[in-house]
């Protein structure tokens, strides 16, 4: 009797875990089918009319929005803000967090209490003086002035996040590289990365995906000719409001990326949240 509880038991979260697939996906589905229809066919059906007319799927869309200057430009900018934003916040917070709970120097405590505190500012505090002072700089308006900012404003909780992570592992492991003759950046780059690969790479898929999908820094901070993908799809659908042939799939190659991202690196992601959760 309890194997059959149990087997229904399991049938019902199967189903249920099938069901929220289902639901999750057809979005995506959805959009995908839209971007391989023309114009014409999206106005008068919905996507789910390509089951009983297969033939409005082509690859025109895409062919076009190659050849969109706008698009393809705005798309390589996404790329050159978000990757090295992605890869300068991981490289300073395992630093950061790596000396804050392992390196003793003075005013540890009271420098973290105040990366602590930086956590519950908000991004809209920041943005009208970083303005003013990018503009000082001549930064305002360029690919390193929005990194800059997503740079900033990622650390505290980047730091924050690592900190607690490389806290807990074992303080022993740590004694015996000391003893062994191991230097601090020795211990850091041979010991603490690979044992914090979960936690970091956990940092890294939401960084990334934040700075991706991210549009009002960029709004604020990129002008046309550095500006990401997710503004100039905005830009697009201000300007012709009914050119679904090129939103479409600009939209689907803007999602693709990040849920690509995120699928090559689950493994790892699930790793990190297990390793937060399980004492």
């Amino acid at each position: 009797m309890n194997t059959v509880r149990r087997g229904l038991s399991n049938g019902v979260v199967q189903a249920f875990l099938v069901v929220v697939g289902l639901v999750w996906v057809t979005p995506l589905a959805g959009l995908f089918l839209s971007s391989l229809r023309s114009a014409q066919d999206t106005a008068t059906g919905g996507w789910w009319t390509v089951f009983a007319s297969p033939g409005q799927l082509s690859f025109d869309n895409y062919s076009a929005l190659l050849k969109n200057a706008g698009i393809t430009q705005a798309f390589w900018n996404t790329v050159l803000i978000s990757v090295p934003t992605t890869v300068l916040v991981v490289v300073l917070a395992a630093l950061a967090g790596y000396a804050f709970a392992w390196l003793d120097f003075p005013g540890r405590e009271a420098i973290f209490l105040v990366v602590v505190a930086l956590l519950v500012v908000p991004v809209q505090i920041g943005l009208l003086p970083v303005a003013k002072l990018f503009g000082q700089l001549g930064l305002f308006g360029t690919i390193p002035g929005v990194v800059l900012f997503h740079v900033a404003y990622g650390l505290p909780f980047a730091v924050f996040l690592l900190r607690n992570y490389f806290a807990e592992l074992p303080k022993e492991m740590l004694e015996a590289a000391r003893m062994d003759g191991g230097s601090e950046w020795r211990i850091f780059t041979r010991l603490i990365l690979p044992v914090g690969r979960p936690a970091i790479a956990s940092l890294a898929i939401f960084q990334f995906l934040w700075v991706w999908n991210d549009m009002l820094v960029a709004l604020l901070f990129a002008d046309s000719s550095s500006q990401p993908l997710t503004v100039q799809l905005q830009s697009q659908i201000r300007q012709f409001g009914s050119n679904i042939d090129v939103l479409a799939p600009g939209a689907f190659v803007s999602l693709v990326v990040p849920v690509a991202v995120f699928f090559a690196f689950q493994r790892h992601f699930v790793q990190g949240v297990m390793a937060g959760s399980v004492k």
